[in-house]
């Protein structure tokens, strides 16, 4: 019998992230949550994978081959949300609910009754772990199925993270792509003086993955990075994407504050200007 198909690629993986931005800044400002500036950072990540990349079905999102998606970052789980909203998971009008009381859309992401979500996270480190497991898995029960996992940055301060990082390079997973969303500011403040990562690149080379650095927000090369893993055979892959904290809302870019703080008032009205007419600013 021939293999199922997929659906479609999308043609305007730009004006689908766009869409995302939207969204997380609507839906932090009514669930009165936080975390928009880390959502804003990975929305190109997430339209390149689920518009060009991810091997999944919103008819059917428990399909046995489909690829296999985990935020690692669990905290900027509305970015998850809207995505899969997007892409017909659900109905986008539900995106309205988000962190709300009786809501099945928590602020950190959780799979539970919510089709195209993996697994519940947001206990930062463990993402990976588990994702490692899923591929290992696979390559077990010889399945073709691949697994792709987003870290944040101030994330790779767990030593949970390079546990699961040796363990994947031993294994030879390279069934297995990391997309680290390197926006450089973690909870509190720059990610150098937090913890510094560099050479970070050189690190995840030394612990035996295949490495590619990209724009985080450049579609293109987003696509081609991630549309051609492994990029080693028997390594398992990590793309390094430079992306803006907050990226798409001018006054959030590139500051600690819209890790934690809800848009609300005239900061949500200027911040859904800017995004809803993004060649005015």
């Amino acid at each position: 019998m021939p293999a199922e198909s997929w659906p479609d690629p999308v043609e305007d993986t730009e004006e689908l992230a766009r869409r995302i931005r939207c969204h997380a800044v609507n839906m932090t400002r009514a669930g009165k949550s936080s975390h928009v500036g880390s959502v804003l950072s990975m929305a190109d990540i997430m339209a390149v994978l689920y518009g060009r990349v991810l091997r999944v079905d919103p008819a059917r999102p428990d399909r046995a081959d489909r690829d296999r998606f985990i935020l690692s970052k669990g905290h900027a789980g509305s970015g998850v949300y809207a995505t899969l909203a997007e892409r017909g998971f659900f109905e986008v009008s539900e995106l309205a609910t988000h962190c709300q009381d009786g809501s099945r859309l928590s602020g950190h992401v959780s799979h539970k009754g919510v089709p195209g979500v993996e697994i519940s996270t947001g206990s930062l480190g463990h993402g990976l772990s588990v994702g490692t497991g899923m591929a290992l898995a696979a390559k077990l029960d010889g399945h073709a199925h691949r697994v792709f996992v987003v870290l944040s940055d101030g994330e790779c301060d767990e030593g949970s993270v390079w546990e699961a990082v040796m363990f994947a390079a031993h294994h030879r997973l390279d069934n297995l792509t990391v997309v680290v969303d390197y926006n450089k500011i973690q909870s509190l403040a720059p990610v150098a003086e937090t913890l510094a990562l560099e050479p970070f690149a050189d690190k995840w080379r030394a612990f035996g993955w295949a490495v590619a650095e990209v724009d985080g927000h450049d579609h293109g090369a987003l696509t081609t990075a991630l549309g051609g893993v492994p990029f080693e055979s028997g390594m398992p892959s990590v793309a390094i994407a430079h992306t803006t904290k907050g990226k798409g809302v001018s006054f959030m870019e590139n500051t600690v504050l819209w890790h934690y703080r809800s848009p609300q008032g005239e900061e949500f009205e200027a911040a859904m200007r800017e995004l809803e007419a993004p060649d005015a600013r």
